[in-house]
Parts: structure tokens; sequence; C-alpha cells
């Protein structure tokens, strides 16, 4: 059994969150949550969402009543997302652009079995 969640247009760069997902791929649910819980970077509060959000999708799509002990990531990937572009001003008439990025972050989670 396995169940998914999906995360779109998160703010922040896809590099940053890759850092994040790496932490916790393969991971067993109730680790990756410790990980994510004393993680110091921001990217650990959205992903630790989704996880939990995977979670659930797995014990109520399939009625088992497991725990998190008895689940693991199977799958974990991070995508870029739309780029939003920005003018900031810059000397002489110039202006220096800003690229916001947004990433879509996508984890599968599955029992033990």
């Amino acid at each position: 059994m396995e169940a998914k969640a999906t995360k779109r247009f998160l703010p922040g760069s896809p590099r940053k969150m890759r850092l994040v997902i790496d932490m916790i791929r393969g991971k067993r649910v109730d680790q990756a949550m410790a990980i994510l819980k004393f993680s110091p970077k921001r990217a650990a509060r959205d992903a630790s969402r989704v996880l939990s959000s995977a979670f659930a999708n797995l014990d109520n799509n399939n009625n088992l009543g497991i725990s998190t002990a008895e689940a693991f990531i199977k799958d974990a990937f991070v995508n870029q997302g739309p780029v939003l572009k920005r003018i900031s001003p810059a000397p002489m008439g110039r202006a220096y652009r800003i690229r916001k990025r947004t990433n879509h972050i996508t984890i599968v989670v599955s029992t033990l079995n």
C-alpha cells in the first residue's frame, strides 16, 4: 500500500528544498518527522507538512490503522516551479532582474510489508 502527497508553488529555490528532502528519503516516517522537526532549515517546515499529509492519505485511504513506525518514505522529490521575474532598480538607469523561484514537492509513503 502506498499514498502520496504533493504541494505545489512553494516559495523558495528547489536547490535548498532538495537539501532537506535528501535527508529524509528512504527513512521511516517517525524518523523523518524527528529529523524535520529539529532541522534549522526553513524548508523543513514545508516538507514536514507534506510528509504529514502523505501519511494521513495512507492511513485514511487504506483504513489500516498503522503507526508512523510501520511506514517509510518510498520516494521523495522536488521539481522546479515557475519563476517569478521582478525588477530591482540599479545605478545609472539600469535594472537588475530578481528571480523568485518556486518548487513542487512530492512525497510517496508506503507500508513496510
